[in-house]
C-alpha cells in the first residue's frame, strides 16, 4: 500500500505534482475552476506553521486553507520545475 502524501505536509520552497482531490465534487470543481487538477505542476511559496499555504500554479498564486490542500494528494517530482 503506498502512502498517499497531501499538500499540507510538503514544505515551502517544495515543486510537486498534483495526482488527484481527495474531496466531494463541489470542492473538486472549485478547485478545478482554481486550475488545481490532476497532472498539474505547483509551487510551495509560503507556509507558516498554521494559517494558509501560498501557493503557484499555473503562472498564478492562490493562498488555500489548510482544511482544502489537505484534500490535494500530491507527488515529488525531481524533474518536476515551475517557472519563477
Amino acid at each position: 500500500m503506498i502512502k498517499q502524501l497531501f499538500l499540507a505536509k510538503v514544505k515551502e520552497g517544495e515543486e510537486v505534482e498534483i495526482v488527484s482531490i481527495k474531496a466531494g465534487a463541489k470542492t473538486a470543481k472549485r478547485l478545478a475552476d482554481l486550475g488545481l487538477t490532476s497532472g498539474t505542476k505547483i509551487k510551495v511559496l509560503r507556509k507558516a506553521i498554521s494559517g494558509p499555504i501560498e501557493i503557484k500554479v499555473r503562472g498564478s498564486r492562490l493562498a488555500l486553507g489548510r482544511g482544502l490542500a489537505n484534500k490535494i494528494v500530491i507527488k515529488r517530482d525531481l524533474i518536476c520545475k515551475i517557472k519563477n
